[in-house]
């Protein structure tokens, strides 16, 4: 397939392009380096801008004629969300909104997007998210994320364009064979950062908060290896070819660890120890996160391979240690 693929010198965005450029897939990356690196595109061509940029994404889509659009370019940091929602808002949602237009006038009837579990908010019932639970984010980066999800409803409803929205969960590790991995700048990723502090690369590392109502008062997350969700592009995008409608799925493994579990297996597993302060809470943070995972393996087929805490800690410090 001829397939635009924007972020995808990103985190997940990589991984995503790895597993489609093995698959022979022709593809055009959009990203504009502002987070990526340009060694994570193993394959297709590179054309680096802004996707504000419109008339120039309206001529590139145009002229490719595109089967599918796989869109990942965006900001993720739910703090930096909070204090800067503007920005959020123009480059989760306006962007977004302008791709969709542009996919659905020229005829791009496939559309993978990546949202996030933060849609959910506090809402979940004991902590555990069903695709039907009520979206009511609590930040900035959640509500940018809803607003997309909204407007590809909306449109799906009224044209030939068809999507599937794959609401992330805590994402982590590296590829297994260490083609690519995370190299986000001053990443909040846990397992990065308790990698970093493995490394060396960091004296130490923040808890934020241990007055959660979870087994141990930090917060709970539902943890995926990266691998794994890129796994679930490659369905998802099938699905869409073969079925031909849309679909909303969680992307997890339906359990959780908590902050403090998730670092005590960083240290067991690369057998360093490092400094871990206690610190107030950050805003914009639910206590608990958890996936209700069995949609996504009816609708699409996805069966995840690497759902082992121990293995994506393993894959995250073997990366960082690749960086260093």
């Amino acid at each position: 397939m001829k397939i635009l693929l924007t972020g995808g010198a990103g985190y997940i965005g990589s991984h995503v392009l790895n597993l489609l450029g093995q698959d022979g897939h022709d593809i055009v990356v959009v990203d504009n380096l502002s987070t990526g690196r340009k060694e994570a595109l193993l394959y297709g061509r590179h054309e680096e801008f802004n996707l504000e940029e419109t008339e120039r994404l309206e001529e590139l889509i145009k002229k490719e004629k595109f089967q599918a659009c796989l869109h990942f370019a965006g900001s993720i940091i739910v703090p930096e969300s909070v204090e800067k929602p503007i920005k959020y808002y123009q480059n989760n949602t306006q962007n977004s909104l302008e791709l969709i237009r542009l996919c659905e006038k020229h005829g791009v009837h496939n559309f993978i997007f990546s949202s996030t579990a933060a849609l959910y908010g506090d809402s979940a019932t004991n902590g555990i998210c069903t695709e039907e639970s009520p979206l009511i984010p609590i930040n900035p980066y959640g509500r940018s994320k809803l607003m997309t999800e909204m407007m590809l409803e909306d449109t799906s409803k009224v044209t030939n364009l068809n999507y599937v929205a794959l609401r992330y969960f805590n994402v982590a590790g590296a590829n297994v064979d260490l083609k690519v991995g995370q190299c986000s700048p001053n990443a909040t990723h846990l397992i990065k950062i308790a990698s970093e502090c493995a490394t060396g690369k960091r004296p130490g590392m923040e808890i934020f908060g241990e007055d959660y109502d979870t087994k141990d008062g930090t917060c709970v997350r539902d943890y995926i290896h990266v691998d794994d969700l890129a796994q679930a592009h490659v369905d998802a995008l099938k699905f869409l070819v073969t079925k031909k409608e849309s679909a909303v799925l969680n992307c997890g493994y339906g359990h959780g660890y908590s902050v403090k579990e998730v670092v005590e297996t960083v240290k067991r597993v690369t057998g360093k120890d490092f400094e871990v302060k206690i610190t107030g809470r950050r805003a914009g943070d639910a206590g608990t996160l958890i996936s209700k995972a069995g949609k996504i393996r009816e609708v699409i087929g996805w069966t995840p391979k690497y759902d082992d805490l121990d293995l994506i800690v393993r894959t995250a410090f073997e990366w960082e240690a690749k960086l260093s």
